[in-house]
């Protein structure tokens, strides 16, 4: 037997209990691990509909639901070892260690070092959501990691946050001077563009045309860029919640957002689901760099790969100095929740990876 509900995500508390307020006066405590995701027919986007199964179940570990089949029952970590590999093996051969060997060396060092390439992954999940194929995605899925890369260099020159460590390497100046790895992101952030265009297959030109104009959106003076400018201006200074989530959506979440919506855009998805999946990732992407702020605080610099503390040095504004530390881990689940909502409207099965990818997100620890 089973007992339909309509239930709104609650994180009052760390356990792993959602609250369901039926009818009648009796209010239940449902663990997580007993809740089964259904795709919900409605446009409505502010709950979810879900089948909760009134049998006796070990309560869930995480915090974040842990919604079953077939999202449980999803192997996460084969999932990203597969992609992970596949878009490795695409960026080996998207930049050939060719004349001139200096940038190309340069933007090989940086683009090849390793990561999580959440971004790329993402970028094939969410096509695949909508009825794509991976190899109709790679080409864009590649293009979000350059652009990646392209930040992460920029990033660390000394004019911006200088950092010395990224992925546990020397970052892009150090080896190869200040002048180069500028060099070396200009490149990346044009071949990006260029790669797209020249290798995107069986997907209609107009839908290339918007996929590169919503990347292109992401990235400018309206996207990353914007983030970036607001953040640097802001160091020193008192900043407001509204002024910082401007800065995270626009520095962080916009890539993100970028990944998942052209991934829909080149995978045939229409506009409804465009925007579903545009609302998923913009959780994602503020809660990425929610966490973020959350481990710079909380990891040494062995943990994180990168320098630890650098927030702190520079006194910029991060969600737990505004917040507190438990605020902000609060809001990370509030934000984690949200992502999920967006995902009852899809089959389950299709959107297992997109769901425990946000929940790798909340996760990570570094």
């Amino acid at each position: 037997m089973a007992i339909s509900a309509t239930i709104f995500p609650s994180h009052e508390t760390s356990s792993s209990f959602l609250k369901i307020s039926m009818a009648n006066p009796m209010k239940f405590m449902i663990p997580f691990s007993q809740i089964k995701l259904v795709p919900k027919k409605s446009t409505q986007a502010s709950s979810h509909s879900l089948i909760i199964s009134n049998s006796i179940a070990p309560m869930a570990k995480d915090r974040i639901m842990s919604v079953s089949d077939p999202l449980s029952v999803f192997n996460f970590e084969d999932y990203m070892a597969d992609k992970g590999k596949q878009v490795n093996q695409a960026l080996i051969k998207a930049i050939p260690l060719k004349h001139p060997i200096a940038i190309h060396e340069a933007m090989r060092y940086s683009l090849l070092a390793g990561g999580k390439r959440v971004r790329p992954i993402l970028c094939i999940a969410s096509c695949e959501l909508v009825g794509g194929d991976e190899a109709v995605a790679m080409p864009m899925a590649c293009a979000m990691e350059m652009i990646h890369t392209m930040s992460l260099i920029h990033d660390d020159l000394p004019c911006m946050d200088n950092d010395d460590l990224r992925r546990g390497k020397p970052t892009n100046h150090k080896v190869f001077g200040e002048e180069t790895a500028i060099l070396a992101g200009d490149a990346l952030l044009s071949l990006a563009f260029e790669h797209v265009a020249e290798n995107t297959n069986y997907v209609s030109a107009d839908r290339v045309v918007r996929a590169i104009a919503e990347l292109g959106s992401a990235v400018g003076s309206e996207g990353l860029v914007a983030g970036q400018i607001v953040d640097i201006k802001s160091e020193g200074k008192e900043v407001s919640l509204k002024e910082l989530e401007f800065i995270h959506l626009h520095k962080t979440a916009k890539l993100l957002e970028a990944s998942v919506v052209c991934g829909a855009i080149v995978g045939g998805a229409n506009d409804g689901d465009v925007e579903r999946v545009r609302k998923y990732a913009r959780s994602i992407g503020l809660l990425f760099q929610v966490v973020d702020d959350i481990l710079d605080v909380t990891k040494s610099s062995e943990e994180l790969g990168k320098t630890a503390g650098k927030d702190l040095v520079s006194d910029k504004a991060t969600y737990p100095k505004l917040l507190g530390l438990d605020m902000a881990k609060k809001f990370a689940g509030d934000l984690m929740a949200q992502a999920v909502e967006e995902l009852a409207y899809f089959d389950p099965a299709k959107a297992a990876p997109l769901y425990h990818l946000a929940k790798f997100i909340y996760n990570r620890d570094k």
